[in-house]
């Protein structure tokens, strides 16, 4: 039986996605060793390995939405002029583009969500497992769990997958880098919806992209 400490363990030594540490780990019918050497025929192992290396080339790549209701800028980086052209490399920024119009991710990453916010967070979930009655001992480590929800929520690349939810977006990334072999990362984006902040009737523009695109 595969369990999750399994594929934290796999993910862990190799760098590959969740799902295929997953799949891995069920061809090899639970033999961690057995794993790393399936992942790294793959070639999904590498991934971890590549993360270090400057990625200083890429496209900006532009999204519009809904007759113009929604529109977004995204900066994906890779660490040639070649691999930025190919048609792979534009799809994938094409699909980030479409993932943040989707989702409304606030950061990239969670090392990117400033400290004061985590803390005001973590103080909210703080006083809601208080007020629910929990023990003092065990309210915080229910607010680091819960932490990781506010962040796949928030944070780009840890958010499901919208063309596939099983998968972070950080899996799609990681299987795009074993693909072209070369490090991908996402710089930075900019989301924009027409009256967001001005008070009105609410509209579900969102979730009217996250439709089309499921569609």
């Amino acid at each position: 039986m595969v369990t999750a400490a399994m594929v934290k363990e796999l993910r862990e030594r190799t760098g590959a996605g969740m799902m295929d540490c997953k799949n891995a780990l069920v061809e090899a019918e639970g033999d961690i060793e057995k794993a790393i050497e399936i992942l790294r025929v793959k070639g999904l192992a590498q991934a971890a390995k590549k993360a270090g290396r400057v990625a200083s080339e890429g496209l900006v790549e532009a999204y519009i939405h809904l007759g113009g209701r929604i529109g977004v800028l995204v900066e994906v980086n890779c660490e040639t002029d070649f691999v930025a052209k190919t048609d792979e490399f534009r799809h994938l920024c094409r699909d980030i583009a479409m993932q943040v119009a989707a989702s409304k991710p606030e950061y990239v990453r969670r090392e990117d969500v400033p400290v004061e916010v985590v803390n005001k967070e973590k103080q909210i979930l703080r006083e809601q497992a208080l007020e629910e009655g929990k023990p003092e001992k065990i309210v915080e480590r229910m607010v680091e769990g819960r932490i990781g929800k506010f962040f796949k929520e928030n944070c780009l690349v840890e958010q499901p997958y919208i063309r596939d939810p099983d998968k972070s977006v950080q899996d799609l990334l990681n299987e795009i880098i074993s693909k072209l072999g070369e490090n991908i990362t996402v710089r930075r984006f900019s989301r924009f919806e027409v009256g967001e902040g001005i008070e009105k009737e609410a509209e579900d523009f969102a979730g009217e992209v996250m439709a089309q695109i499921r569609g």
